[in-house]
């Protein structure tokens, strides 16, 4: 046993020898040169030692009980494992054996991804599975899966799960293992990471392909502090032929097709004209241009006719991303720059239903009853996601209230101003108050009023109400009680610039407190 072994290395008797020899030590030491304090900070040295030696000792001698209690729970892995893989057929068992992980009787269980959905794309296949479509970006923080299943549930068909960073992906942090989760219902599923080495971006196409993802994309567009320090997201658009190295190294040995996504330029400078004909003669499979320097972060509106520029100088998909928060953005973007296909963020977190309107061509103006309806079917998908127990509404609560920052920046604008917008001023760079297009706010009904609240504490107790109820009546019931109760208070606190919400760097895409603020889609 470990205790055994602990005892014949010697432990605990060269920790209490150590004990037992420092006072005769110490008292020689007395009485030449230590004074009253010295020998105090001796004694108490002496204590520290001794409590560390029984501590060191009962750990060591609990061991062989957690090794047991480890063994067991692999017994029964294993003895579950083997009689699934003793009903497979030996097709099924060569295949465990190329995927899977050793166990001790030759049974090797094949790694199964979250999702049984199509498998890899070719280069032509995420051609033709892109063309004018309407993707959700990958969205720190946001394109959750349980998210990313509401966004299907209105007609998304091409989604990309949150960024990844590469050398952790590759290490087996869960954390970053746990972003390649692919939903049941994703059809065209991609995943994006952030890498600046071949063998790392090649690793993490292997494990992103063993996910389930369908292509993968590395990102050169991110443009915050933590990734720009260690070289990655938009520090890689300096050098375009540094870049091109890069995509090349990756794409040539990637499972999968490799898409790249990038910002006008690195600082101020714009080269995009540059890196993506270096990215295209590297083999990029697509990319997606964000119509903004990584200096301008999201600042100023998007540069459409930069990416049209580009567009007309590619030979494989570009797909336009910026600034697209309604779906007449998407079918004017579409129609007039020469894109492959459009790529929405910040439309979709503000009203997942976006894909809903591009698809039928007109927009969708649900009533506050009805957007409870849609935020009560985000909370099915997290209950059924992470669990209904209080273990799940813990992982949950740190996405659901941080959704209601932008589902209560939804506001019901009418064609005529969504066209104007569309084609002189973005919604985006526009700073829009409670109410628009002529509404009165004494109109408005208390659930109508409450939902609009950017208050943290409110968007906490909506999260709550939502998650406690069983049905959308009793939910829309719960936040009626909720606003007669907190509303004038909430919303003094939203007239306080003192007290407005800390949002920080939690938003997605990392935006500031003062973009953030006027980021508002009709």
């Amino acid at each position: 046993g470990m205790s055994d072994l602990a005892c014949a290395f010697g432990v605990r008797a060269l920790v209490s020898r150590r004990v037992i020899e420092r006072p005769a030590a110490s008292s020689n030491m007395r009485s030449s040169r230590s004074t009253p304090a010295t020998w105090t900070r001796q004694m108490r040295s002496i204590s520290q030692t001794r409590r560390f030696s029984g501590r060191l000792y009962h750990t060591l001698s609990s061991l062989p009980a957690l090794v047991a209690a480890r063994t067991s729970c692999w017994d029964r892995s294993l003895s579950s494992t083997s009689k699934v893989m003793a009903t497979a057929s030996p097709e099924k068992k060569e295949e465990g054996k190329a995927k899977g992980i050793p166990s001790k009787d030759g049974v090797v269980p094949a790694l199964r991804p979250y999702s049984d959905g199509p498998g890899p794309l070719t280069r032509e296949g995420l051609a033709e599975a892109i063309q004018g479509e309407l993707l959700l970006a990958p969205l720190t923080k946001g394109g959750n899966l349980p998210f990313r299943r509401l966004c299907i549930d209105f007609g998304a068909k091409v989604t990309v799960g949150e960024m990844a960073y590469a050398r952790f992906l590759v290490k087996g942090a869960k954390k970053e293992r746990a972003l390649m989760n692919r939903a049941f219902n994703e059809q065209c599923f991609g995943v994006q990471v952030a890498t600046k080495q071949i063998d790392e971006g090649i690793r993490a196409a292997e494990v992103a392909a063993e996910c389930g993802a369908q292509w993968i994309d590395l990102n050169c567009g991110c443009p915050i502090y933590d990734a720009t320090r260690r070289g990655l997201g938009a520090k890689l658009l300096k050098s375009p032929r540094k870049l091109g190295r890069l995509v090349e190294g990756i794409a040539a040995a990637s499972p999968l097709p490799l898409s790249v996504k990038v910002r006008t330029g690195a600082g101020d400078k714009v080269n995009l004209l540059d890196n993506v004909r270096a990215l295209q003669d590297a083999g990029a499979a697509a990319i997606t241009v964000h119509g903004r320097t990584m200096d301008q972060r999201y600042k100023n509106a998007a540069d459409w006719d930069i990416i049209a520029a580009a567009a007309a100088n590619l030979d494989i998909p570009l797909i336009g991303n910026g600034d697209v928060l309604t779906h007449m953005d998407a079918a004017v973007r579409l129609q007039n720059y020469g894109c492959t296909a459009v790529m929405t963020g910040r439309g979709a977190l503000i009203k997942p239903w976006i894909f809903k309107e591009f698809r039928e061509g007109k927009a969708w103006r649900p009533t506050a009853e009805e957007r409870v309806g849609v935020y009560m079917q985000l909370v099915s998908h997290m209950k059924e996601h992470f669990g209904a127990d209080d273990m799940g509404r813990r992982k949950a609560f740190y996405f659901l209230p941080w959704h209601f920052s932008f589902f209560c920046r939804y506001r019901p604008f009418s064609d005529d101003t969504i066209l104007q917008t569309t084609m002189m001023k973005p919604l985006m760079t526009q700073r829009q108050g409670l109410t628009t297009d002529g509404e009165d706010a004494s109109l408005l009904s208390p659930l109508e009023y409450l939902l609009r609240v950017q208050d943290e504490g409110a968007h906490e107790a909506i999260a709550a109400a939502l998650w406690d109820s069983d049905s959308v009546e009793e939910a829309i019931t719960t936040l009626c009680d909720l606003a007669a109760c907190n509303l004038k208070t909430w919303q003094a606190a939203d007239r306080e610039p003192s007290r407005r919400n800390n949002r920080s760097s939690d938003y997605a895409d990392d935006a500031t407190d003062e973009e953030i603020e006027t980021h508002v889609a009709g």
